[in-house]
This record gives structure tokens, C-alpha cells and sequence, in this order.
């Protein structure tokens, strides 16, 4: 078609993580763009409305809550028990801020045309929405994901909250019923729990955050337990009884219930392409419902792409800013970038918090690619000591066969620490970039950071004489 034929450079589907950046950055470049979103409240996607944004305002909320419980060891005396309402209320009012530079009339002040309707293809390059039909020279497809539904007998009986719905809960429940042990459930549960619930948490798995070495789910879930919580794993929901009562089924056969006042489930999240007609379009999709894509997140439709969710791979609000900004760079360049996760990471934001970036031991076993396995515990780290965070952990898989004299890269890792998402940004960096962790040896610390952890396990790796590492080791102390 000539440019002539096009209304729009960009149409953009879903205004969520992808979607407002691909739209605003590409308005800012003085294209064309056209974002498309069912209802206004929808823009911002599931991170600001349901997921990221009010998940971590709850779990702040939470953690005010805990640590006054936990000043009561220096004297102080604390009662009471907290107003969910009142929570609520800060969780809204976060989203608020947020949400003034996440609507439709923001989005149109910076030169986006923004469309609120139900969307769907009318041709290979062209969507209809509220009776009008638009053609663009690129469309994406960032229509975001939704909670996966417990379809077990008896579930019509039960109240089931899931991320969409748990924002509207105004009274703390006494039982609370968790059921999924991945982030999102986690999360949940150990707020609710500092909160005031009694929280049980069934999960089908050996471990909890099964996408996390074991060695550190396992501190993590001996954290969660001492707070109370009560985890059943390798146990599955087979039933409601009634609205207060899971029948559950153990890894041994037997079969007990769970009582709860209310149930938060948390099994994963499904895409799907309800009335978008995308047969109209020539976009396929595979046996299980999804998108069938290439290595640019093109779909069959060369002129179609998608980001987010909707192209079912990391569902994190940053992967849909990888896609992002993998599909602007091949709009804009002749030398196209390939889809690649090898240095991606996530954060696990309980208290302790779970960082994981680059590649973990199966992947790299699976690969074949030869590294060691450098981990340590926070025992003896002087900010873990003043800071009571002894049981931290910190995992790295670094690079084996290296030529002496090169970089050894740093190849992937984990730590479990309060604030862990912050202190293993420079691990990230050097993961990403490619620094090599002799960047972390010759680097100088302010003493006590607690970012001081990551040199102390690459200086214990280095291969220096005993005298010299002994020397070593003291300086680092002072």
C-alpha cells in the first residue's frame, strides 16, 4: 500500500506497559499513532490497575504494619489491628498518582489519538472501533493477559478473589485462603498475613517461586512460616464443600479440608483474543490459543506484531518493556534485533525480597555451557549483622572456561535479602553488559553498604595466594 493508504504509522491494541510506551514514544518521534483501549479505566493496563502499582502499596502498607509490631522488642508498646478500609484507601490513592500520567486525555495532550471501544480487524492492516475503520502501517497487539480461573466442583459456591477483584476487599478477612505459591500468591499472602489474617497457603508444587533455585525458596519459605503462615505444598484444591470449606488432596493420597473466610487464587495468567477477529487479518494462532510468532514477535501477518502478555512469554510488566523496545528499535533500523531473555531478571517483592537475573543452572545445563556455582550466605557480613538479615543469600553462575587474562563473565544469579531488587542492580549490569566480575573486585565500597556482599563472594573466588587473599580478607573488613 502507499504511505497515502495509511491513517496511522502505529496502531497500538491495549494501553498497558507496551502499549503507552510504544504510543508515546513513537508520537514524541512525530509519527502517526493510534491507541486503542476497551474502557478508560483500562489504560494503564494491569500493572497500574490491578497488578504492580497496588500490590507493592498494599505490601508497603503490610510492612509499616509489621515493623511497629516488631519495635515492641525496644519497649515500645503496639495494639490494634489494621483498618483494611484504610489500606484500601492508600492503595487507591497511589494509583491516582500514577494514573495523571496514565489517561486518555494525558495521552492526547502528548499527541497520541486515543479510541475507546471494543477493537477488531476488518483486514490485513485494519481495525474497526466505534463504527469507524483505521488502517496502519504497523499494528501491535499488546492486549495484556487475564487471571487464570480454579475450575474445581463447587467453585460457583465461593466468593474467589483474584488480582482483579481483591482491591474491593474492605474488611480484613480472619482466614484467608491463598491458593498458588508463585510470586503473585506469595506476595499476597505474607501481606495479608503481617495485616492480620491467618493466612493458609496450598500450593501443588515441592516448593514455593518454583522458577528460583531451591536453595533459596527454601529460606524464603522458613522465613514466610515463621511469620505464621501455614504452607501445604504438593497439595491441590480438588473441591468446595460449601463457601467456607476446600477440600484438598495431598501428595499421598490423603485428603483433608481447609476453612477460610475468604480465597485469593493465584495459578497463572491466559491470554486470549476475544472478538478480535483476527482470522480477518491473517494472524494465526496454535493449538492452545496463542499468538504463533518470529523472532521480531512478528505474528503471521508481517505487518502485525505483539508485546506484553498477549505474546505469552515473561509476563512481567518489564517484559512488555523489552518487547517494546526490541519492536522499536526494528521499526526504526534495517538490522533487526532478535527476541532474547538471556540477561532478563525478576524481583519476588516479599520481605526478604527475591532478585533473579540471567540465566539459572538449568538453563545453562541444558545448554551445555560450562560455570561454577559461587554462592555464600550474609552470616558474617557486617550490614546483615547490624541489620538482623543474617539469613540472606546470595547465587552466582560464573563463567568456567575462560582464557586467563579475559573477562570472566558473569552469567547469571539470584540473591534473597530485604531490598535485594536494588543491591543486585551492579550484578545486573555486569550480567548485561558483559563486565566480567572482576568489575566487582577492583571496585571500592563505601563501608557498611550492603551492597558490600557482592564483592565479598567474588573476592573469596579469586585465585591469589593464601597470604595475599588473607590480606585481602582483613582489608575488607576494616
Amino acid at each position: 500500500m502507499p504511505d497515502s493508504a495509511f491513517d496511522f504509522d502505529l496502531i497500538v491494541l491495549g494501553a498497558g506497559s507496551a502499549g503507552l510506551g510504544l504510543a508515546l514514544f513513537m508520537a514524541k518521534a512525530n509519527m502517526r499513532v493510534l491507541l486503542i483501549d476497551r474502557t478508560a479505566a483500562d489504560v494503564g493496563g494491569d500493572c497500574l490497575n490491578h497488578g504492580c502499582v497496588p500490590s507493592k502499596a498494599l505490601i508497603h502498607a503490610a510492612r509499616q504494619v509489621h515493623r511497629a509490631r516488631q519495635a515492641t522488642q525496644f519497649g515500645l508498646e503496639v495494639s490494634g489491628t489494621a483498618d483494611m478500609g484504610r489500606v484500601m484507601d492508600y492503595v487507591r490513592e497511589r494509583q491516582e498518582i500514577i494514573r495523571r500520567h496514565e489517561n486518555p486525555d494525558y495521552l492526547r495532550g502528548l499527541g497520541v489519538t486515543v479510541e475507546i471501544g471494543e477493537a477488531c480487524f476488518v483486514g490485513p492492516q485494519a481495525v474497526e472501533v466505534n463504527g469507524r475503520v483505521h488502517r496502519g502501517r504497523h499494528l501491535v497487539l499488546a492486549t495484556g493477559s487475564r487471571p487464570q480461573q480454579l475450575a474445581v466442583p463447587g467453585a460457583e459456591l465461593v466468593r474467589l478473589y483474584d488480582n482483579r477483584g481483591i482491591w474491593d476487599l474492605r474488611q480484613l478477612p480472619a482466614r484467608l485462603l491463598v491458593v498458588g505459591g508463585g510470586p503473585n500468591g506469595v506476595e499476597l499472602a505474607q501481606a495479608m498475613q503481617r495485616l492480620g489474617a491467618q493466612v493458609t497457603l496450598v500450593h501443588s508444587a515441592k516448593q514455593i517461586l518454583e522458577k528460583e533455585d531451591p536453595s533459596i525458596s527454601a529460606v524464603l519459605l522458613n522465613r514466610l512460616r515463621d511469620e505464621g503462615i501455614d504452607f501445604q505444598l504438593e497439595v491441590k484444591i480438588i473441591a468446595f464443600s460449601d463457601a467456607n470449606t476446600a477440600r484438598v488432596r495431598h501428595a499421598d493420597g490423603r485428603e483433608t479440608t481447609v476453612g477460610f473466610d475468604a480465597a485469593y487464587v493465584a495459578i497463572g495468567r491466559e491470554v486470549g483474543f476475544d472478538g478480535l477477529q483476527l482470522e480477518k487479518a491473517g494472524v494465526g494462532l496454535d493449538a492452545h490459543g496463542h499468538l504463533v510468532l518470529g523472532e521480531h514477535l512478528q505474528t503471521t501477518n508481517p505487518a502485525i506484531f505483539a508485546a506484553g502478555d498477549a505474546a505469552n512469554s515473561l509476563k512481567f510488566s518489564h517484559g512488555a518493556e523489552l518487547h517494546m523496545r526490541l519492536l522499536l528499535f526494528n521499526f526504526f533500523s534495517p538490522i533487526k534485533k532478535k527476541l532474547d531473555y538471556d540477561h532478563f531478571s525478576w524481583v519476588t517483592f516479599t520481605d526478604p525480597e527475591v532478585a533473579h537475573f540471567g540465566l539459572d543452572a538449568a538453563e545453562l545445563d541444558r545448554r551445555g555451557t560450562a560455570y561454577e556455582r559461587w554462592e555464600t550466605d550474609f552470616a558474617d557480613d557486617d550490614r546483615a549483622v547490624v541489620d538482623d538479615y543474617r539469613y540472606g543469600r546470595l547465587l552466582l553462575f560464573v563463567e568456567k572456561n575462560w582464557l586467563p587474562g579475559t573477562k570472566r563473565r558473569l552469567l547469571g544469579g539470584a540473591m534473597l535479602a530485604p531490598g535485594a531488587g536494588e543491591l543486585v542492580q551492579e550484578l545486573i549490569l555486569a550480567n548485561s553488559a558483559g563486565l566480567g566480575v572482576e568489575a566487582l573486585f577492583d571496585k571500592i565500597y563505601p563501608y557498611p553498604t550492603a551492597a558490600r556482599i557482592n564483592q565479598a563472594l567474588v573476592v573469596s573466588k579469586q585465585d591469589i595466594s593464601p597470604l595475599a587473599q588473607a590480606a585481602l580478607a582483613l582489608a575488607y573488613k576494616w
